[in-house]
């Protein structure tokens, strides 16, 4: 991206001006016309103290500065390898910040621009709820042979509950792996906390039925399941989804193939069955932009994953007509609490010798978190 481009998206996000600061100190003004030259001066004196990964779902203007960008496997595969860099900074959200902190050195730092940018998914397992649910699953008799599977998008508690239970993580891009892992060391799986990903999975890679699968809802006493449906179940997914991924709809799927006849539908395994067993394409962040970028010209895509993604490949292949699933503009709210003040104040700070927004995740959580990740690289 030029520069001059880059001095235009610092100047025109207002958006941080009205946002409230995640930490104490002041973050660079959103229409400061210095605001990348800071950020190119910042990062140079930096040098390889720091290493900057960013998600693909960030910003145009925070990709600039990543050294290296992907998806959540991929970032946390980079955080595991980096030994040399002190500061790890992390452009993406809560969790996948705590996974870096759990795959790095002790000597290592954490950093994650705004400590707001979290995750909904993530948020709807709480650590009580799980436990709650192992529970019934314990006084029910089946729980030595349930292994959990928690996908990626998940807190550090609920990875340390995984791996303390001799489960596993996955991501989109080994949910299979992961999972046909898991049913050879048990009879049943406990999928947290993408009930998409997991019934996606199950059904259409690993040929299980809608019938092996059934919806554990926290908020309802043994989960609004009776015994029988527990006892039956190979999957038993957790009620949660993606506020981006669940939104597109089969209507969207249909509306999209009537306006651009030859369209292909290429979406992320997080979208709903429905959206998912009728679409062209479905992959993992990685493979959506394989997908694209090996496409020939003249090829049409409609696609159904987090907006800027969609607008960066559309700019990257002006040769191929690239569209969102979804009519209305969807941006991760929380991925993009991530923006160039954030990041500038971070690195200057860094600078000047002050550590801002560390992320630590306790010893005991790490440790058995680390496991159920390392089981996850391994596969």
């Amino acid at each position: 991206m030029a520069l001059s481009d880059l001095l235009l998206l610092g100047r025109g996000n207002d958006l941080a001006s009205e946002r409230g600061v995640s930490c104490t100190g002041e973050l660079p003004a959103a229409s400061d016309p210095s605001l990348v030259a800071r950020a190119v001066a910042a990062r140079k004196s930096l040098g390889s103290r720091a290493l900057v990964l960013g998600h693909h779902y960030q910003r145009d203007e925070v990709i600039a500065f990543a050294d290296i960008t992907g998806d959540s496997f991929k970032l946390a595969q980079a955080a595991a390898d980096t030994h040399e860099a002190e500061f790890i900074i992390f452009c993406g959200v809560h969790f996948m910040a705590e996974s870096a902190d759990i795959l790095t050195s002790a000597q290592q730092k954490v950093i994650l621009p705004d400590l707001a940018a979290g995750c909904s998914m993530a948020d709807m397992a709480t650590a009580s709820q799980v436990n709650e649910c192992w529970k019934v699953l314990e006084e029910l008799g089946v729980a030595s042979k349930t292994i959990p599977v928690t996908y990626m998008n998940s807190s550090a508690a609920i990875k340390s509950f995984t791996g303390k239970n001799g489960g596993t993580i996955c991501t989109s891009s080994n949910a299979k792996a992961a999972m046909s892992w898991a049913l050879e060391q048990g009879e049943k799986i406990l999928f947290l906390p993408d009930q998409h990903l997991g019934r996606n999975t199950a059904v259409l890679s690993l040929g299980l039925s809608l019938d092996d699968c059934v919806l554990w809802n926290p908020w309802k006493p043994m989960g609004g399941l009776t015994q029988e449906e527990i006892r039956h179940a190979k999957i038993i997914l957790w009620r949660g989804h993606c506020s981006v991924h669940g939104r597109f709809t089969l209507d969207n799927v249909q509306a999209v193939r009537a306006a651009i006849p030859g369209v292909q539908v290429l979406v992320h395994p997080e979208c709903q069955h429905e959206v998912v067993s009728v679409a062209d394409v479905v992959g993992s962040t990685e493979m959506i932009i394989r997908t694209v970028d090996a496409s020939p010209t003249g090829s049409k895509w409609a696609i159904g994953t987090e907006l800027n993604l969609v607008q960066r490949l559309a700019k990257k292949h002006p040769d191929k007509e690239i569209v969102f699933l979804d009519k209305t503009v969807c941006y991760c709210s929380t991925m993009n609490r991530i923006d160039l003040p954030h990041l500038v104040w971070v690195m200057e700070s860094l600078v000047n010798n002050h550590l801002v927004n560390q992320i630590q995740v306790d010893s005991e959580v790490a440790q058995y978190s680390r496991l159920a990740l390392t089981r996850m690289l391994a596969l």
